[in-house]
């Protein structure tokens, strides 16, 4: 009899079983699809390394700090700012501790008036200095009553919050918790953010390589979880002593109807293919008036992203779009960079469900234990995040270890 399976070879699930192994307990990971990583893969298309919607990697994540070895993935990062593309302009903001050299951009900008930038300065030194737990156990109210609370304008919210945050938390209501607000925050204002050289997809990969050979069984989709262990698609009954479900939360909730799945966002990434870069320098465009979210030249940050030396642009939209929406996305790239032209559309990427609501109250740390030898784990557990991801799945495998013992 396996001791435990592991349902899921997301990021949540791997560092479940990364810590049972690492503590003795014998795991094994079932997992549908070809490959793990769940929502964070690379596919490589044409020679371009295409992560499965665009996603970063923050060095801030105290989680990833103490599971992964980041040093392995062999980082790329972005500038730590942002340009924000309005009324046909694109004004500089850049972290100036991170780049000195541009220490008035965030001044210069016209993003909102004085008081609003020295509010946002105030709001982010705070986040900076205080511990994650204070910002947890913190009053709660949705970001956009959080940002008035601070008494930053609307004229700063629309032109410089709301596009960036469009991107970070998948919606533009800001109806998110004002606590994951000022958690994502203080790891933007502390961390660097970047992509491993090699695609998002080295983060999942390295923690499955941590595992025994055999260890992860891919192709494998589970059917249900039974009293002695689980029944996959195909028939077979696996038994095991505790079933850990780490799939995405729809999934969950039809293996274990404890798990109540929580509403998902949508977003879509385009990716474009052009001769040159229509930037050289590895920082993100957002959008402020909200046609697209937000657009990055990868091979600014990571040259390692194209074969042959050709650029390749990210493109995020909130929702869910088709190749026949990408027209209207190079229509707007044309107005952000200039002439497209010759750019190739490579690929569009719809994640329907990309990132779980978090609107408050918000649950930090929901039950990852649901009966006898029954667990779940995944970032819809914690925060929509690696950090939640990873969070969860060391939480699980901590209740998997106490109840074994």
């Amino acid at each position: 009899m396996t001791e435990v399976i592991v349902v899921g070879g997301g990021l949540a699930g791997l560092a479940c079983a990364v810590r049972l192994h690492e503590a003795g307990v014998p795991v094994r990971v079932l997992e549908a699809s070809d490959g793990v990583g769940g929502r964070m893969r690379t596919d490589v298309v044409d020679g371009f390394r295409l992560d499965r919607g665009f996603q970063v990697f923050n060095t801030a994540y105290p989680a990833a700090a103490r599971l992964l070895d980041v040093a392995a993935l062999d980082l790329r990062p972005f500038s730590s700012g942002l340009l924000v593309f309005r009324d046909g302009r694109r004004d500089r903001v850049m972290l100036p501790w991170r780049h000195p050299a541009q220490a008035l951009s965030g001044a210069l900008a016209d993003v909102g008036p004085v008081t609003d930038k020295a509010a946002l300065a105030a709001l982010t030194a705070r986040d900076i200095a205080v511990p994650a737990s204070k910002i947890m156990d913190g009053a709660e109210r949705t970001t956009a009553e959080e940002l008035r609370h601070w008494r930053i304008s609307d004229t700063m919210v629309d032109r410089l919050l709301r596009p960036f945050l469009a991107g970070v938390l998948l919606e533009r209501e800001l109806e998110t918790s004002s606590r994951f607000f000022h958690l994502i925050w203080r790891t933007f204002a502390r961390g660097t953010i970047g992509v491993p050289a090699l695609g998002m997809g080295r983060i999942p990969a390295q923690l499955a390589d941590r595992l025994p050979a055999g260890a992860v069984s891919l192709g494998t989709p589970v059917r249900a979880v039974t009293g002695e262990g689980v029944e996959t698609a195909a028939g077979e009954a696996i038994p095991a002593r505790a079933v850990v479900v780490a799939t995405d939360p729809a999934t969950a909730a039809t293996l274990v109807p404890e798990v109540e799945a929580p509403p998902m966002r949508a977003v879509t990434t385009f990716y474009h293919a052009a001769p040159r870069s229509p930037l050289d320098e590895p920082v993100q465009v957002v959008d402020a008036e909200g046609v697209i979210t937000d657009t990055l030249v990868l091979t600014d940050a990571a040259p390692e992203y194209s074969a042959d030396g050709r650029a390749l642009i990210a493109t995020s939209v909130l929702g869910v779009h088709g190749t026949a929406d990408e027209p209207r996305v190079r229509e707007r790239l044309a107005q952000i960079y200039g002439d497209t032209a010759s750019w190739r559309h490579v690929a569009t990427y719809p994640i329907e469900a990309a990132l779980p609501a978090m609107p408050p109250p918000l649950r930090f740390r929901g039950p990852v234990r649901l009966g006898p030898g029954r667990y779940v784990c995944g970032d819809h557990r914690d925060t929509g995040s690696i950090q939640g991801a990873l969070v969860s799945g060391g939480r699980a495998a901590r209740a998997v270890r106490a109840d074994l013992s």
